[in-house]
């Protein structure tokens, strides 16, 4: 089977508000480079991407392109787009650059992580089921709450999973999931999967991903960044 062309948007233009630092998130340091780094070299050595989209903070681009794109010399990157007020805008400018075909790989820029293996899991389920998210089961008992902060119910949490990103679609899907969600006048969700539920109703396949494969949220996040990074110093 001929391999489609796969595009990775890689999302780079939130504030991190709770990060608590002037910088955002994205360009703090960890082992010494940009947290945003680790995961545009992933895609940049990954041998099922083809192209990637940097999405950064509008009036950011031409820092990103000098002090990441170029320093690095992340060649894949073939734009550099400016973000919206919310994820999903930033999502839709990124999609709207791309070509019709080929699957699109939706990756958080504050998640480092990333590696080959999850890249190729991915690639072999979008193939088959056209749509899929990276996650892992939870490993905690989830309790619903009331409004009082009573516990509601206990859900089995064998039938839990956290979700992660890369979030993978072919590209047709996802641009018609989003051009449908961008004319609603009420707009409510959190990850690109729950775009494709809401609109379409397809099915999205579940792929394991990895424990370590964080978003960079907290001081703490940080933190454990620094001990992951240290673990798999070889991949970097």
């Amino acid at each position: 089977m001929d391999k489609k062309h796969c595009t990775a948007i890689v999302l780079s233009a939130g504030q991190g508000r709770r990060m608590g630092t002037k910088v955002h998130k994205q360009y703090l340091l960890l082992g010494g480079k940009p947290v945003i780094y680790y995961s545009l070299k992933q895609f940049q050595d990954s041998e099922i991407i083809d192209e990637i989209y940097l999405i950064t903070g509008d009036g950011e681009e031409s820092y990103c392109r000098q002090t990441i794109v170029d320093k690095y010399r992340f060649t894949k990157v073939t734009k550099i787009l400016p973000g919206g007020a919310q994820r999903y805008h930033s999502v839709w400018n990124g999609l709207q650059e791309l070509e019709n075909g080929g699957y699109v790989f939706i990756h958080d820029g504050a998640r480092p992580f990333v590696d080959e293996d999850i890249i190729k899991r991915a690639f072999s389920a979008v193939r088959e089921n056209k749509a899929c998210v990276i996650g892992m089961p939870v490993k905690d008992t989830i309790k619903i709450a009331d409004g009082q902060d009573f516990v509601k119910s206990t859900p089995d949490r064998r039938q839990l999973w956290v979700i992660q990103t890369p979030q993978v679609f072919e590209n047709d899907i996802i641009k018609g999931a989003y051009s449908m969600l961008m004319r609603e006048s009420y707009i409510n969700v959190t990850d690109d999967a729950m775009v494709v539920e809401q609109t379409l109703g397809l099915p999205i396949k579940l792929v394991y991903g990895s424990y370590e494969n964080i978003k960079i949220t907290t001081p703490d996040d940080l933190e454990m960044a620094e001990i992951f990074l240290k673990r798999n110093s070889k991949t970097y």
